[in-house]
C-alpha cells in the first residue's frame, strides 16, 4: 500500500474511534475537503475506497475514430513492407490517394504512430569527419543548385528513359525531366531552369555529359558552356564522392520509393505527365524538417530574392565565352596531382591527403588552386 492510500486509511480508522475530524487531518498535515473526500468514499462501501481514481475523461469528443487509426497502421505498415518510405508525410500522401475522407492531418498521424510505437527514431545531427571539404555555401534560394541523373530505367513495354534531377539547396524546390537518352543535356537543364530559375552555382558530378570530355579537357563541353554563358559558376564534386551531391543523391531514392516503383507508367507521354506531376507535389506538399516544417514552395514564397529565368521560349545559344568561372574539387592523394578531367597538375606536398579547390578563370586564362580559401598554386590555362 503506497504512503497516500496509508494515510487515507489511518484517518478513518482514528474517525471511527471517536477522534475528532479537525485533529485527525491537522495532524496529518491535510486540510478538511481532504478529509470528508476519503470519508465520502469510505462511506459508499468500496473495498477499495482509498485508492486513486482515474482522472481520464469519460468522453473524448475530439479522439480520432478507431477506423482512422487502424487505416493509419495499416497504411504504415504496408508502405514498410514494400520498402516505401512510412513516415507521417508519406502516410498522409498515401492517404490522399486511396481517397480516405475525413482526411487526417499530419499531426493527428504523427500521435497515432507515436500512440502505436510506429516511430523509428533517427539518429543524431550528422557531424562531419575526417579532412575539411571546400563545399559551396548556398545561403539564399538558387545560390546553389546540385544536378545528377538517374538510369536507365524502365517502364513497362519496355521503354528505357533516363531522368535528369535537380534541386535548390535552399529552398529543397526540386525540377525532373526525363528523357530516352543522355544526350542535349545541356537543353534538359535550360527546361529545368525555366521552372527552377538560373543558379549562381550548379553542382554536377563527373559524368562525361557535364564535363565534355576526358580527351580534351580544356574544351569545356555543352553544359559548362551553357552554364557560363548564362553567369552560373559549375561546381564537380570529387571523382567516386557521389556524397558530395548528397541532396539530389537522397531525393533521387526518394523519387525511386515515393514515385517510379509505385506508379505503373507505359509510354513516354504517361512519363513525362507523372513525372511533372510529381515534381509539383513535392514542391507544394513535401514539408523539410530543414526548413522548419515548411514546404519548398512556402520558402521561395517568404524568400526576397527575384529569380532569374530563361528569356524566350528558343534553345540557348552555345558559344565558346570569354569569361567566368568553373570549380573542381578533388582529393590530393599520395602521388601529390591534381585532375582536371584527365590532365595531371603537381601540388606542393602540403596539400597530401586534403582536399582543394580548382578554380578556372575563362577571362584570365588561369587555374588556381586553393586550400581552405588560400591560394596554393596557380597555372596558365587557356581552355579551347
Amino acid at each position: 500500500m503506497k504512503s497516500k492510500e496509508r494515510a487515507r486509511v489511518l484517518a478513518i480508522e482514528r474517525y471511527l474511534r471517536g477522534e475528532s475530524p479537525k485533529s485527525i487531518y491537522t495532524s496529518l498535515g491535510y486540510g478538511k475537503s481532504w478529509f470528508f473526500k476519503w470519508l465520502k468514499r469510505f462511506e459508499a462501501g468500496s473495498n477499495e475506497w482509498f485508492k486513486e481514481h482515474s482522472r481520464q475523461p469519460l468522453a473524448s469528443p475530439n479522439k480520432t475514430a478507431a477506423d482512422i487509426e487502424n487505416i493509419v497502421c495499416l497504411t504504415r505498415n504496408k508502405l514498410k513492407n514494400q520498402s516505401l518510405f512510412c513516415g507521417h508525410q508519406a502516410i498522409c500522401w498515401q492517404l490522399e490517394d486511396d481517397g480516405i475522407s475525413p482526411l487526417p492531418s499530419e499531426s493527428t498521424v504523427k500521435r497515432i504512430l507515436n500512440r502505436h510505437g510506429l516511430v523509428s527514431r533517427k539518429k543524431g545531427p550528422y557531424k562531419p569527419k575526417g579532412k575539411k571539404y571546400p563545399a559551396i555555401e548556398a545561403k539564399r534560394v538558387n545560390d546553389v543548385q546540385q544536378f545528377d541523373f538517374v538510369g536507365p530505367c524502365y517502364l513497362q513495354g519496355p521503354v528505357k528513359f533516363y531522368s535528369l534531377h535537380a534541386i535548390d539547396l535552399a529552398s529543397m524546390r526540386c525540377a525532373i525531366e526525363p528523357k530516352n537518352h543522355r544526350k542535349d543535356v545541356h537543353l534538359m537543364i535550360w527546361d529545368i531552369w525555366k521552372r527552377l530559375g538560373i543558379p549562381r552555382y550548379a553542382q554536377f558530378d563527373n559524368a562525361l555529359e557535364f564535363i565534355g570530355s576526358r580527351r580534351y579537357p580544356r574544351n569545356m563541353g555543352q553544359v559548362i558552356r551553357l552554364c557560363l554563358g548564362q553567369g552560373v559558376q559549375p561546381v564537380f564534386i570529387p571523382v567516386r564522392e557521389p556524397w558530395r551531391n548528397g541532396i539530389v543523391e537522397k531525393f533521387n531514392d526518394y523519387w525511386n520509393k515515393m514515385f517510379f516503383s509505385k506508379i505503373t507508367m507505359t509510354s513516354e507521354e504517361q512519363l513525362y505527365e507523372q513525372s511533372f506531376s510529381f515534381e509539383n507535389r513535392h514542391n507544394s506538399k513535401w514539408r523539410y524538417s530543414a526548413l522548419s516544417g515548411k514546404t519548398p514552395l512556402s520558402v521561395l514564397a517568404d524568400n526576397p530574392v527575384k529569380l532569374k529565368f530563361p528569356v524566350g521560349n528558343a534553345d540557348p545559344k552555345i558559344t565558346k565565352p570569354r569569361k567566368g568561372k568553373y570549380h573542381v574539387m578533388r582529393f590530393i592523394r599520395s602521388d601529390l596531382t591534381l585532375d582536371m578531367f584527365g590532365e595531371k597538375f603537381a601540388m606542393p606536398g602540403e596539400v597530401k591527403f586534403e582536399y582543394v579547390k580548382a578554380t578556372v578563370d575563362v577571362k584570365k586564362e588561369s587555374l588556381q588552386v586553393y586550400r581552405d580559401c588560400v591560394q596554393i598554386a596557380e597555372f596558365a590555362y587557356r581552355t579551347h
